[in-house]
Order: structure tokens, then sequence, then C-alpha cells
């Protein structure tokens, strides 16, 4: 080997490698991240449910109107009669929505006995014979005159929250409900009060949505899991006894997956008819006013069953953003309930978002044919006033328990008005004006946020 010109062995060099720059940036990574920033800020829960529900409400409108027009039709009634009375009580119930809205707290839990009492003398009035009337062999209704008609268990709803909430967080209050009895009374009593008067008139679609309720105000208020599990035994216990003593209500538990019209001794039409709704429909649907299950195939085409009718005429698109709208409904209402620090606003939130998840679920579960026709509408979808107008105020008690979180109401007190606004020196600039947001959020977020 070859050696240095001074008799040193030859010195090895390390050969440099090239720094490597700064990574490059990932689009997908960057879109995540301000998709992230975005989702936590403290108004997305208030715009989730304003934006959903108004979504749905419209859509349901425009389902309504296309699915209620060969049933008019046919009863010799105009194409848009029942749009119209859709439309009045959308109008009616926005109003209830946005007074809802502004109210504050105290008013809430002040409206709560109330509409309870209300809700009990309406329900009981439906029993007493020339005021309650017979709608598909359900005695729920009262005749308001003409055409116009009110089911009282549906208020029934919108009570038992406001008052089981404003109950359980007064015995939250004075640390009353680590013991069972005063958890379980008088909330299971009253409610199975409710239950009974929804049961007279054999309503008990509207029946499982109440103790679905029940259930989500007794799981918020930490009930353990032995109670928890007994009272649920009681309820199934309840609920067997009266499927078994109803051949219609037998006859519909057979029509669970069915794939023919006739089922044995069951008549499966509407269930089968709203597959066919479904299959029928494809990716993007036959189009808006296309459908041919409601030209008399499909019974309640524009109440029970309008999410088949909107799968035939807008296809699975029109379908998952039905579903996408109520999960986000859904998603906002826990997170209002999971970041208050407030007992009523915690209890009165899941149970406004159990029932309105509750009802979506049975009645798009049923329409699919996985759970049994249960006579139930969907939530701000379906045809009914009944069912929209306490809906609507229930939506709007949770866009009041949105803003009404800290870093939310630090977020809307920095708001500018767009127009007429002074500029200057004497003004905040846009980035100044962001960054003092940033901290008020930031400060109201330690103290009343999780």
């Amino acid at each position: 080997m070859p050696g240095s010109r001074t008799g040193r062995p030859p010195v090895q060099r390390t050969v440099r490698r090239p720094v490597a720059g700064p990574p490059r940036d990932n689009p997908a990574l960057r879109l995540y991240t301000r998709a992230r920033r975005a989702w936590d800020r403290p108004l997305t829960a208030y715009y989730l449910i304003l934006g959903g529900s108004l979504l749905i409400t419209v859509l349901g409108l425009v389902m309504v109107y296309s699915a209620s027009q060969i049933t008019a039709l046919q009863m010799s009634l105009p194409g848009s009669f029942f749009f119209r009375k859709q439309f009045l009580a959308a109008a009616i119930g926005g109003l209830l929505m946005l007074a809802a809205s502004r109210m504050p707290v105290k008013l809430h839990r002040a409206l709560a006995y109330p509409i309870l009492a209300g809700a009990v003398f309406l329900m009981a009035l439906v029993q007493v014979p020339g005021i309650g009337m017979s709608v598909n062999g359900n005695q729920n209704w009262i005749s308001l005159g003409g055409s116009f008609q009110i089911q009282p268990s549906e208020f029934g709803k919108l009570a038992l929250v406001l008052w089981g909430a404003d109950l359980l967080a007064r015995k939250q209050d004075k640390r009353l409900l680590s013991q069972w009895k005063h958890l379980l009374v008088p909330l299971v009593p009253v409610a199975f009060m409710l239950l009974g008067l929804i049961m007279l008139g054999g309503d008990m679609g509207t029946a499982i949505i109440l103790t679905a309720i029940l259930f989500g105000l007794l799981w918020l208020a930490g009930a353990p899991t032995r109670l928890f599990a007994g009272v649920l035994s009681i309820a199934a216990l309840i609920g067997v006894i009266l499927i078994k003593t109803s051949p219609n209500r037998m006859a519909r538990l057979a029509c669970i997956g069915a794939t023919e019209p006739k089922s044995g001794a069951a008549d499966c039409w509407q269930a089968v008819h709203g597959i066919y709704a479904l299959a029928s429909g494809g990716i993007f649907g036959s189009g808006l006013g296309a459908s041919v299950e409601k030209w008399g195939q499909l019974p309640e085409a524009h109440t029970d069953f309008i999410f088949a009718v909107t799968g035939e005429e807008l296809g699975l698109a029109g379908t998952l953003s039905v579903l996408a709208l109520f999960a986000a409904l859904g998603y906002a209402g826990i997170r209002v309930a999971g970041r208050t620090e407030d007992p009523f606003v915690r209890y009165a939130a899941g149970g406004v978002t159990t029932w309105i998840t509750a009802q979506a679920v049975i009645n798009i579960g049923a329409v699919l044919g996985l759970l049994p026709i249960a006579g139930v509408p969907l939530p701000l979808f379906s045809y009914g006033g009944s069912a929209l107008l306490p809906t609507m105020f229930a939506i709007g008690l949770l866009i009041a328990f949105a803003r009404d979180e800290p870093a939310a109401r630090a977020a809307l007190a920095m708001r500018q008005p767009r127009f007429g606004r002074k500029r200057g020196a004497g003004g905040l600039t846009g980035a100044r004006r962001w960054n003092t947001m940033r901290r008020r959020a930031s400060a109201a977020r330690t103290s009343g946020e999780r």
C-alpha cells in the first residue's frame, strides 16, 4: 500500500453528505390540520346545530312536497295541501326555535313545570270521548277544527326533557343523586305516568322514544349499573308483554328483514315496498318527483316512510347526506352536554340529543327493515306539525346552550358588525382583534371547558 510523502499512512476522509432540506409540505396533512383546527373552534357546535337543523328542515319540506302530491290528489285535495301545512308548521317552529335560542337558562327551567302540566292535561284530554280522535288505530289526537289536529304525546317528550333536567339539576346541587331513591323518585314514576297515558291510546312508538329519553337522563345522572339494568329489565318486560298481547305488534315484529309482501301470516306490504323504493334509487336516484312507489304502492310515503322516497328520488347520495346531517347534529349535542359545567344544561342537552337520535335511528331502521315499524316520524323531516313544533323548540334549546359556552360567549362578544364600523387608528386591526379574541377564548376555556 503506497504511503504519503511524509511516510504516514493516508488519511481516510469522510464523505460529506448533502444536508437534507426541510420536509416537503404534505397537502393532506395541512388539510387535516386546518380541519382539526376549525373543528375545535368555540362556535363549531353552534354552527353544526343551527346549520344542520335548518338543512334537515328545508330538505324535509322539499321531500314532503314531492312525496305527498299523489296522496293529496287521491284525497281530492290540491297537490300542495300537505306541503302548505308543513310549511306553516315550519314557520311557527322557526319562531319557537328563535325564541328558545334567546331565552336564558333560568326561563327554560321556569317553563319546565308549566309545559309538563299542560302536556299531561292534553294527554288525559285525548281519552275523553268526543274530544280525542283515532288515527290509524291510535287514540292520540285532538281536533283543532278543520284539517288541523294536534298530538299531545309529542309535547310529552319536550316536557320530560325539561322537567327531568330541572329535577336532576336541583338534586345534584343538593348532592342527593348518590342515593338511589332520590335518583328514581319522582323521575321514574312521572315518566311511567306519561307512558301510561300514551299507551292508553296504543302509540307504542312514541312510548319507546319517551323510554329512551328516561334512560338517557338516568345515564347522564350517573345511575349505577345495577340500578340502570334493573329499570331497563322492567321496561323490557313491560314491552314484551305489550308486544305479545297485540297481534298488530307481533305482525310488525315478523316483518323485520322481509323480502316478500306476504311473509307467513303477516302482511309486510309497507316494509317490503320501502325496501323496493330504496333499492330502485341507485347512487343518485331517479330524480326529484320521479318516485314510483309513492303512487299508492307505499303507505305513509310522506310521514313515516319519507326516507324511502328520499332514497328512491335522491339515491344513496341523498340518504347518506341525511344521515350525515343527523350525525353532525348528534355530535354537536353531545359536545354541548360534555363541555358545560351547568347540570341543567348537561341534562337538557343530553335529553334532547337522545330524543332526536333515538327517533331518527328507529325511523330509519324501520325503513331499512332492520327494526319493526314503530310509526314514529323522522325528526324535522317527516310531515307532521305536532312533531315538528316541539322538536324545533328543542333545537332552540341546544342553540341557546351552545351559545352559552364560555369560549363561545367570548367569541361572540368579539364580533364586530360587518357594516357601519369605524376604521382608522382608533379601531382594532383584524390581526389584533383576532389575537384578542383568542386570548379571551383561551381564558374562558380554562374556567368552563373540559
